[in-house]
């Protein structure tokens, strides 16, 4: 009788849990707004300290991302080719590149503002899209959407798709090119090197907390609740 009593407490606690996460539109809403809220009120950011960047990004974005299953999706095929040690590796540096992107890309971030669209969801559904749109001055407003999943800790992003373009499956052809001529630990030292390449890139002689302006298309341009698509 006691087990029961247990198991039940156990599954009442996760229900209530699972029923206080907050619903993937409003969750990614006040990340945004308070992401923005950060970036136009801190000097050092503004003034291009990196390093301010990658704490703000690490505090409050990365917790709402699932790099494992973005990761697993854009290896797709190879995936179950990779030892355990190489798929952590990868995990590790494409995580490590993306967010290097887009601390760079949050550097310039100015007057842009983001409209989240009307957002609905079925009862007990599992995986949504959350719809944004990011307006810039004098330019077309580009569309980013989040799909995102629900998991025991909430609900996660594990795809973000920038004008139409999915990051995922962007990487996706491109890993897969690399891991053809180079195997999976090609993939890894590709990466490694891009992030490498990043964080030089981002860091001004005599300064190394200090962004260099970022050199992005517009069509890779970020909401603060987005992932940048890294150029090749």
């Amino acid at each position: 009788m006691l087990r029961v009593i247990l198991g039940l407490a156990a599954c009442f606690l996760s229900l209530a849990s699972w029923a206080a996460d907050p619903p993937p539109d409003l969750l990614a809403k006040n990340t945004t707004q308070e992401v923005l809220a950060i970036l136009r009120a801190d000097k050092d950011i503004q003034g291009g300290n990196v390093q301010k960047v990658y704490d703000l990004v690490e505090a409050k974005v990365l917790p709402h991302f699932d790099f494992n299953r973005m990761t697993q999706l854009a290896v797709g095929k190879h995936w179950n080719a990779a030892s355990a040690q190489q798929k952590q590796s990868l995990v590790k540096e494409f995580r490590s590149l993306l967010v290097r992107t887009y601390a760079t890309s949050l550097t310039t971030f100015s007057n842009q503002t983001i409209e989240f669209k009307p957002f609905t969801m079925q009862p007990g559904a599992a995986e949504v899209t959350v719809q944004t749109e990011v307006k810039q001055p004098g330019g077309k407003p580009i569309p980013i959407n989040y799909d995102m999943y629900k998991t025991a800790f909430g609900w996660k992003v594990y795809d973000v798709s920038i004008d139409g373009v999915s990051l995922v499956i962007n990487y996706r052809s491109s890993f897969a090119n690399t891991i053809r001529q180079s195997g999976i630990d090609g993939l890894i030292s590709m990466l490694e090197a891009k992030s490498r390449s990043l964080e030089k890139a981002g860091s001004k002689p005599g300064n190394g907390s200090k962004a260099a302006p970022a050199k992005l298309k517009p069509s890779v341009f970020l909401a603060p609740f987005a992932l940048a698509v890294p150029q090749a």
